[in-house]
């Protein structure tokens, strides 16, 4: 998933490798659309989804990381990008990943990683998100040179229960 139309940032963990054979298979898929002015309730209702997604597939114990990940993804889309709508996408492309994710149209406005100083009040979503998903990056969405948006996502790496 590296290369010109994406960018991929790794938890530089031991056994975080990726199969590249997980990232094609789809095993389920729960999607929302967020319309009209984003409002405190837009993060809460990204919670519930990942919750009951994560509870359909039997995966309660990863719910409270990912209901983190997805309110500062949802955050960081708010506060970052001029968009009025988002979309949150909850997959499961294998059978030992979960990524949850946030599609906006602001496909020039891409994640920064920087750690936040000590006294800052802000700036510390994505440190989040490296400390808790195994990976996390972003694909640009559309084809050619222009992209219409991008997706910010984050995996969590689960056990395979086969």
């Amino acid at each position: 998933m590296e290369g010109p139309g994406g960018g991929v940032h790794e938890a530089f963990r031991e056994g975080a490798g990726v199969d590249p054979s997980d990232l094609g298979m789809l095993a389920g898929l729960a999607v929302l659309g967020f319309a009209g002015p984003f409002e405190p309730e837009t993060a809460a209702i990204g919670r519930r989804l990942v919750r009951d997604a994560l509870a359909v597939w039997h995966l309660n114990d990863f719910a409270d990381p990912a209901a983190l990940i997805v309110s500062e993804l949802v955050t960081n889309a708010v506060r970052h990008t001029p968009c009025r709508s988002i979309r949150l996408l909850v997959r499961r492309p294998g059978t030992t990943r979960v990524r949850v994710g946030v599609v906006d149209r602001a496909p020039s406005r891409l994640p920064v990683f920087s750690p936040a100083e000590v006294g800052d009040e802000s700036g510390r979503g994505l440190f989040l998100i490296d400390q808790l998903a195994d990976r996390w990056g972003y694909d640009l969405r559309g084809s050619g040179w222009r992209p219409w948006g991008k997706e910010v996502w984050a995996e969590l790496r689960i056990k395979d229960s086969a």
